[in-house]
């Protein structure tokens, strides 16, 4: 699914997939944030950390009556804080998908989908 952009001087197609790129980039750049976790753990296997190329696996994203909603799967480091950490994504993922894209999110959901411990 794509998402259409009505601007002044035409219209913008945005996949899901540049989606996903930004949210990606946005989710990795916080503290305490391992990496993107795929969204199917179990069937791709719970311990994998997604690499940029794979950022769609770990994220969803749909359009609702008041906008787009954005689910994001990620792992985190061991003894961090998980309610900051979910804050700080989500904060950080509005502000990217607006500076970048031009696109408002109302809901950005954060499943922490495992917890790195250090060995």
């Amino acid at each position: 699914m794509a998402i259409k952009i009505r601007t002044k001087n035409g219209d913008v197609t945005v996949e899901n997939d540049v989606i996903a790129s930004v949210v990606g980039g946005a989710t990795i750049a916080n503290p305490g944030v391992v990496g993107m976790a795929s969204r199917s753990a179990l069937k791709d296997g719970v311990n994998q950390i997604l690499n940029r190329e794979n950022y769609g696996r770990g994220v969803v994203v749909s359009q609702q009556e008041k906008g787009l909603t954005i689910d994001v799967y990620i792992v985190v480091q061991h003894g961090m804080k998980l309610a900051d950490i979910s804050a700080s994504v989500q904060a950080r993922v509005k502000y990217y998908l607006n500076a970048y894209l031009g696109l408002q999110v109302p809901e950005v959901n954060v499943i922490v989908q495992g917890i790195e411990t250090e060995d």
